[in-house]
Order: structure tokens, then C-alpha cells, then sequence
């Protein structure tokens, strides 16, 4: 449980490579990168796994990068969205429970449920359980107005937006979670984009 956010709060944020059907092995996966960071400051490593684009191995692959990794002091999962690699979505509740870690998930948007649920239905045979994860995260609260807003699991949200806050230097997004979309960018395409 966490008392109260300290500036170096070390997190491990995770974000996916892009991916296009151009070629096997960018059509069947992806890269998972995890940034773990002491607040917004100092890097202190990054973690890899390929994922399955619209599989359902992210969870797993989440669970098995930070329980195998050195780094056993984290406090915080952040998360950049709950579906990966398309439609890989992430089971909260498992990632929260099998690494003993509070999970923040950070959107710009709100998503269009009403959009991913007749996407879900009309290309998976297994929509359903792919829709009950989604249904069954928390809702989302509103940082900024219309430009952030955040899920939380093992973690109230006023705990939840203190770590949000305490993790980010540049921009709206927690730095680990920026770092991490800029490696896996650079991973799938050659280069680092900007979000």
C-alpha cells in the first residue's frame, strides 16, 4: 500500500512498438517495452517482451517482465491504455494481483467503447472475453480536463493522480510511459516518434 507518493517513486511504465501487415514477423508481433524510472528523473532500466498483435498474451508477458526482473523495489505499474498490440487487452485485476503492484493506466482520449465493442464483435471469435476485461476496469477519471484521465486498481484515485503528477516532466503523459513509447517506436520503425 502506498502512504504517500514520494518524488522518486519508482514505476515501471509499459507501452507497444507500432505494427502494419507488411512483413510476418511485424503482422504476428510487436514489442512491449517497460521503462522503470525513480519519479520523472533517472532512468533506471528498461524491460522487453514481443507480444501478440490481437492476441492475449500482454498480461502474462507484463506479469513475467517485472517478477523476473532485478528490479524489486517498484511500487507502481503505469500503463498507457488497457488494449495493446490492437486488441491484446490487459487483465488489471491479474497484472494488480499477481505482482503485488498498484496499476495506473494513463489515456488522452477517452476510448470509444462503443466503437471497440462492434470491432471486437465483428473480427474475434473470443469478443466476449475481450469485451468483460474492458467492461471490468474501473472507470476512467478525468486529471485534465478533456486531455487526461487515468484508471486505478490497488490504489484510490486521489493516490493515483499524486503518482501521475510526481512521474511527469514533460508534456501530459508520465515520463516512464513517454520513454517508453518513444524506444518501442524506435524498435518497430528505426526511429523515436513524438506522441
Amino acid at each position: 500500500m502506498i502512504r504517500k507518493v514520494k518524488p522518486q517513486i519508482r514505476t515501471a511504465g509499459f507501452d507497444d512498438g507500432t505494427f502494419s501487415f507488411s512483413s510476418k514477423l511485424e503482422r504476428d508481433k510487436t514489442i512491449l517495452i517497460g521503462v522503470v524510472m525513480k519519479g520523472s528523473q533517472e532512468v533506471v532500466g528498461v524491460l522487453s517482451r514481443w507480444i501478440t498483435v490481437d492476441g492475449t498474451d500482454v498480461t502474462e508477458e507484463m506479469i513475467d517482465a517485472i517478477s523476473s526482473s532485478r528490479f524489486k523495489d517498484l511500487r507502481v505499474i503505469l500503463l498507457k491504455g488497457i488494449t495493446y498490440a490492437g486488441f491484446n487487452v490487459v487483465n488489471l485485476e491479474k497484472l494488480h494481483r499477481e505482482t503485488g503492484l498498484p496499476v495506473v493506466v494513463v489515456v488522452r482520449k477517452r476510448p470509444d467503447l462503443g466503437a471497440m465493442e462492434a470491432a471486437l464483435r465483428k473480427h474475434f471469435p473470443d469478443a466476449e472475453e475481450r469485451l468483460r476485461l474492458l467492461k471490468k476496469a474501473p472507470p476512467l477519471v478525468e486529471v485534465i480536463p478533456e486531455k487526461l484521465y487515468f484508471q486505478a486498481v490497488g490504489v484510490d484515485e486521489k493516490t493515483a493522480a499524486e503518482i501521475i503528477r510526481a512521474t511527469t516532466r514533460t508534456g501530459l503523459n508520465p515520463e516512464p510511459l513517454r520513454l517508453a513509447h518513444m524506444i518501442a517506436s524506435a524498435v518497430m520503425t528505426g526511429e523515436s516518434r513524438r506522441e
